[in-house]
């Protein structure tokens, strides 16, 4: 092996072992991570020398662009795949991308396919990576992504990062620093201090490497950038001019922009190349290292660079092949107005046609702050498409002061088929930011407007989103009749969006009655909308229907439907309504006693999305108050508050529930009663079965009976007295603390004693305090203390062999060094890593030890 890959033989060995099973037919996902300058990419260049397994390597990297191409490293790939996924990488169509992307792994004989810089990549690459790890175990293929370490909680990577460490066809590989001898070993022919070049590196291979090309150990500083423009200084001027000219590039400069760019092409570099500088091919050109590319364009005067921008966006734009991304990054870049407002309108729509929501919205923006460029009629498309966009990536205050501008444009310049398409974008978007009121005005004025357009599907649309608006106040036999009042209209003129907009709101409306008809109308409307690429309506149909079955506890069917749905908003950006499904996700955790998942699953509250912001305090709180957190009952008041202002029952009903058990709890009936007792009655005004089941055996614990819905649901059964049947019910549907709560009813001390045994291996305190209360008052004998609960000596809630392996994390020992040393599987660490990951909230190895070390875990 090679100098330059001293103490890589391990990771190299893991890379083979990943190709091995690759073309044994079971692929594997690698994740090469570790900070800037580690050696990934010396590491998979090593892979790719080898000719692994006789499998074919294909190779696409993600650039460092202020606004990511979408798909940019597949599109990398199009010359050399088949044709099928090469026509679809043309094209941009992400599903015929992501099913030609499979089929092309799949008919090889085996395929290395490298990901490098990941965490530069758009959206739309993020979910084609996630697609194809979800399914890499029937693929003869390994995905290789290589990416830093450094990536904050709302990285959009840290996301699919957190799926895939689940995953039991993972492989981590971190790379360690180079040791002290190592670096000595490197550094004995160059006449440097050997010490001194580890004191400055600290290890990092990229920084050795660096300073002892230079040579030059007394002129060369603390940071790469001087190293690497130490270098570039010694060579002549023209060739300078060359190496700044291909930096501001940020990807591998493709042989027709290099003969563009530099006179003589190729030939004019070979100083920079045998400097070590650039990396010559005969279809490219590109800087052997990242960090040397921007320690470049670091280097460069404003004026300069701005110079050398221009230049590659003339380059581009006379080529006329440019990406219309890539021509935005460069005209901004190059202060060139004019090439931003020609540009970036059709980079954002073909960014969202894309999916890449995040990146489509970035387009909008650079086009809107030279708004005043674009004619009246453009301007208020570009208005209302980036409010659009941001509405779909959860920013919901922008999103209602954008569209306000945009009505007020329609007002003074369109006809009624504009005017009415623009309020009803608005109503959503003020319902989504907490403004009902505002919601409604604008929802039915719509209708009024459209009721005189001779667009139907349009005003179908407009009756569903009023048919929406009643359906979320609980005004069931309002709902029903306009949602099928849009769906006949829908039906009628064939306007497929509409029809499931309307169908959606239908079945939700007949779920919250309890009518089965309510799943197969919300299957419906998700099938219409996914066929018809609406996936904003396909995730909220989704919604909807897992909502509706948590809410009548049916957690199996739930969890069925969560899935794929959670799969497709993820995969197609809809963002905001992702968060509405993780809430979801935290509602079938806490129904399942699941204290820690449930809190993770709810996430940090988004006080830009009042009504998921109150989902993510009400799981917090309940999980809170029946684990006997004592910020919950806290966390319980600030939701009650916010449903008060939302002003639906679907808010201030499970509010006024969670309020209510938490009085139970800590001993106050009264309370309880007084809280209960008014929702209750609210609960059966508006047919809301669910929650008056709820309220019912909560009023019944709080010693006062009211007359409770028919059927099975458990909550109901619980009211009527049957704690018997309502525990054997909670105990089927896998509800261990509602099945402790029921069995806390009996009259006999052995089911007093099974439900104690149930809270205290859930760590449901406050409620076992309380049995344990009353199996005293009957004189019970016998009574168990309770475990000693070692995550209790943490504030992280860490368990004694959890703290032990994040010690050895931070000790900087790999997973099969851990595993080695605590005599256990390898398998073993990566569940218990992944574990602390989680408890932790952390994106990765790092940023635990991080985490715990402010919360104290490790000295603990």
């Amino acid at each position: 092996m090679s100098t330059a890959l001293l103490e890589r033989e391990s990771e190299l060995g893991e890379l083979r072992a990943a190709v091995r099973e690759a073309s044994a037919g079971r692929g594997r996902v690698v994740l090469l991570h570790g900070e800037a300058g580690i050696g990934k990419t010396s590491l998979v260049n090593a892979l790719r020398a080898e000719s692994p397994g006789g499998l074919r390597v294909l190779v696409g990297s993600c650039d460092p662009m202020s606004t990511p191409r979408p798909l940019g490293p597949l599109r990398d790939l199009a010359a050399v795949v088949g044709p099928r996924l090469g026509e679809a990488l043309r094209t941009g169509d992400r599903e015929q991308v992501f099913g030609a992307l499979r089929d092309e792994l799949s008919d090889s004989a085996g395929t290395v396919l490298i990901v490098e810089d990941v965490h530069w990549a758009d959206e739309a690459t993020l979910d084609a990576l996630r697609f194809l790890a979800r399914r890499i175990d029937a693929l003869p293929a390994v995905l290789v992504l290589t990416y830093r370490d450094e990536l904050d909680r709302d990285h959009p990577l840290a996301r699919l990062l957190g799926d895939l460490g689940h995953g039991d066809r993972v492989d981590r590989i971190a790379p360690h620093r180079l040791s002290s001898a190592a670096v000595g070993a490197l550094s004995a022919a160059s006449g440097l201090d050997a010490d001194r070049v580890y004191a400055t590196t600290d290890g990092n291979p990229y920084f050795v490497s660096e300073l002892i090309a230079s040579a030059d150990e007394s002129a060369v500083p603390a940071t790469v950038v001087d190293a690497v423009t130490g270098r570039l200084r010694r060579l002549d001027e023209v060739t300078q001019h060359h190496v700044e000219q291909l930096a501001v590039v940020p990807s591998a400069v493709d042989a027709g922009l290099l003969a563009s760019l530099v006179a003589g092409a190729a030939g004019a570099l070979r100083t920079a190349e045998e400097a070590g500088l650039l990396e010559v091919r005969p279809d490219s050109v590109r800087f052997r290292h990242e960090l040397s590319r921007r320690a470049v364009v670091d280097s460069l005067p404003a004026s300069r660079r701005i110079e050398l921008e221009g230049r590659v966006l003339a380059a581009l734009l006379a080529s006329g092949a440019a990406d219309p991304s890539t021509l935005v990054h460069h005209a901004l870049a190059a202060g060139d107005v004019d090439a931003v407002v020609a540009w970036a309108p059709r980079a954002a729509r073909d960014a969202a046609a894309s999916g890449a929501h995040r990146q489509s919205a970035e387009h909008f923006r650079a086009a809107l702050a030279h708004l005043d460029r674009f004619d009246p009629a453009e301007r208020v498309e570009l208005l209302e498409g980036y409010a659009i966009e941001a509405y779909t990536l959860g920013r919901g205050p922008e999103s209602v002061e954008t569209q306000t501008e945009v009505v007020r444009l329609r007002r003074e310049m369109s006809g009624p088929t504009a005017l009415g398409a623009s309020l009803r974008w608005l109503s959503r978007f003020e319902w989504l930011a907490g403004n009902r009121p505002v919601a409604e005005a604008a929802a039915s004025e719509a209708s009024a407007v459209l009721a005189g357009s001779d667009d139907r599907g349009l005003l179908a649309l407009a009756l569903s989103n009023e048919a929406q608006l009643a359906m979320l106040a609980h005004d069931l036999p309002r709902a029903i009749e306009l949602a099928n009042r849009a769906v006949a209209l829908a039906r009628e003129v064939g306007e497929r969006r509409a029809l499931s907009h309307a169908l959606n709101n239908l079945g939700t409306a007949h779920m919250l009655q309890n009518r089965d008809e309510g799943i197969a109308e919300l299957v419906e409307a998700a099938d219409i909308a996914v066929a018809g690429n609406f996936m904003d309506d396909a995730a909220r149909a989704h919604v909807n229907l897992v909502w509706s079955l948590l809410d009548e506890y049916r957690l199996d069917l739930a969890e069925h439907y969560l899935g794929p749905a959670l799969e497709l908003s993820e995969r197609t950006e809809i963002m905001g309504l992702w968060g509405y499904q993780q809430a979801e996700r935290g509602r079938l955790h806490l129904a399942r006693a699941q204290w820690d998942d449930a809190v993770a699953a709810a996430g940090h509250p988004i006080e830009s999305q009042p009504p998921l912001h109150f989902v993510a305090l009400l799981v917090k709180g309940l999980a809170g108050i029946r684990r006997g957190d004592p910020a919950g009952e806290a966390t319980l008041d600030e939701a009650a508050r916010l449903a008060a202002r939302l002003g639906e029952l679907q808010r201030a009903g499970p509010a006024a529930a969670a309020l209510a058990e938490a009085a139970l709890l800590r001993g106050d009936l009264g309370a309880a009663r007084a809280i209960a007792r008014p929702m209750y009655d609210e609960a059966v005004t508006r047919q809301d079965v669910n929650l008056q089941a709820e309220l019912a055996s909560l009023l019944r614990r709080a010693g006062e009976e009211v007359p409770a819905p028919e059927g099975d649901h458990p909550f109901a059964v619980q009211a009527r007295g049957d704690w018997k049947r309502a525990a054997e019910l909670w105990r089927a549907i896998g509800c261990p603390y509602h099945e402790a709560s029921a069995l806390a009813e009996s009259p006999h001390e052995a089911d007093l004693l099974t439900a104690l045994a149930i809270l205290d291996r859930i760590g449901a305190v406050p409620l076992a305090r309380r049995v344990r209360a009353e199996l005293r008052e009957r004189g019970a004998r016998s009574i168990p203390r309770g475990p000693s609960n070692p995550t209790r000596r943490n504030p992280a809630g860490l368990t004694d062999r959890q703290v032990e392996v994040l010690r050895l994390v931070a000790d900087g020992l790999t997973n099969a060094e851990i595993a080695e040393r605590l005599v256990v599987s390898v398998r073993t660490i990566d569940s218990h890593v992944a574990a602390v990951l989680a408890k932790l909230g952390a994106t990765s190895r790092q940023d635990a030890v991080r985490v715990a070390r402010g919360h104290g875990v490790l000295s603990a």
